[in-house]
């Protein structure tokens, strides 16, 4: 079970409103959704939560990029909101990187053989493969467990760093109640 809602900050504190994220595929989407929420272009936080597994913010403060915390990246990497977050950018990756990883595995062939040339691998069950091409063994598609993003996020609005990275269960009751939101979130809720 999800749940999706607004925080825009204004002259007189902050006001909620809960979003249906049916329309949003794209990051870019949900960035101009936050910003249609915005006062004078002021800052609006995104708060996405899936049941007891992870939790994401999303902060757009004018045309800025923007900022992104996700409190377990390989679990939202396993829901499609969280999908939607987990940019390249924030991975690590070059953008597009899978569409070249396809083009350049369609052009040698899905065997790993050029142009119809043997493959002359061993066939040996024992074999380790300890002399891999990986340098660390890392797969590179690999999301990474646990907090990804930027974790100041909050930290000028009340939230620190440290406390951030320590929420896991209930947590944006907790990130509400450190931006003196707890009220106006629990209206949506």
């Amino acid at each position: 079970m999800y749940f999706a809602a607004l925080l825009a900050r204004t002259e007189d504190g902050w006001e909620a409103s809960d979003t249906e994220l049916d329309d949003v595929e794209t990051l870019s989407d949900l960035t101009d959704l936050a910003r249609e929420a915005s006062v004078d272009e002021d800052t609006v936080l995104v708060f996405i939560e899936q049941e007891d597994a992870w939790f994401g913010v999303i902060r757009v403060d004018g045309e800025e990029d923007p900022r992104i915390y996700i409190s377990d990246a390989s679990a939202a990497a396993r829901s499609s909101y969280g999908e939607i977050l987990l940019t390249d950018e924030l991975l690590g990756r070059e953008p597009e990187a899978e569409d070249s990883i396809a083009a350049l595995e369609e052009l040698v062939g899905l065997d790993g053989t050029e142009g119809g040339e043997p493959d002359h691998t061993p066939d040996n069950d024992n074999d380790t493969d300890l002399d891999d091409n990986d340098d660390d063994g890392l797969d590179a598609d690999a999301v990474p467990t646990g907090p990804l993003g930027d974790t100041g996020v909050l930290a000028d609005l009340g939230l620190p760093e440290k406390e951030l990275l320590m929420l896991r269960t209930d947590a944006l009751v907790e990130i509400a109640d450190a931006l003196g939101a707890a009220e106006v979130l629990e209206t949506v809720r």
